[in-house]
């Protein structure tokens, strides 16, 4: 395929030739990328680019799929300190022609296959990039070497529970120390 220019950000699916794949290269300007790390909470978003095709299946359904690679700054879960995680996976969305958008608001059944989506009017490549960096998100980033300690909570007076006394077998240590004579 010839080179046709930059990549535009949406794409028409019924003005695309259903014969040929194209080949995208995406790679998000620093304001695009400021707006993205915002809406994910994130400190900072670098390197982010995404290099895949988007290839007819079928007679009316697509197939968008790549490799998305992103190094973002989240704050860690404990100390709030930032952490850098680099970020490499890749990216699948099969877009079907005969599957009903759902209603707004309305309850549905999962499908087996989650990379299928109802086969949309135009294609906004960027937000389908900031949903899979946002599904590839560390849950909890943690600093080297951030620990969490250990909270114990009680009434003045009374031994505080703590997180050892919750494990599976602390209730018999407890008993097999009563039953040795110990407090």
């Amino acid at each position: 395929m010839t080179d046709t220019g930059p990549i535009p950000m949406t794409i028409r699916l019924a003005a695309l030739s259903g014969r040929a794949a194209l080949p995208l290269s995406v790679l998000p300007d620093a304001t695009a990328q400021e707006a993205m790390a915002a809406r994910l909470g994130l400190l900072g978003l670098r390197k982010l680019r995404f290099e895949g095709e988007l290839a007819p299946e079928g007679r009316r359904d697509w197939r968008l799929s790549g490799r998305l690679g992103a190094t973002v700054v989240q704050p860690c879960v404990v100390t709030l300190a930032p952490v850098t995680t680099r970020i490499e996976t890749d990216l699948l969305r099969l877009y079907r022609a005969g599957m009903a958008a759902p209603a707004p608001g309305s309850e549905i059944e999962m499908p087996e296959d989650d990379s299928e989506e109802p086969l949309p009017d135009r294609l906004e490549l960027l937000a389908v990039i900031e949903e899979a960096l946002a599904l590839a998100l560390p849950l909890y980033p943690r600093a080297e070497g951030a620990e969490s300690g250990e909270a114990s909570f009680g009434p003045p007076g009374v031994a505080a529970m703590r997180d050892e006394d919750t494990r599976p077998f602390a209730a018999l240590a407890r008993l097999k120390g009563h039953k040795d004579g110990a407090d």
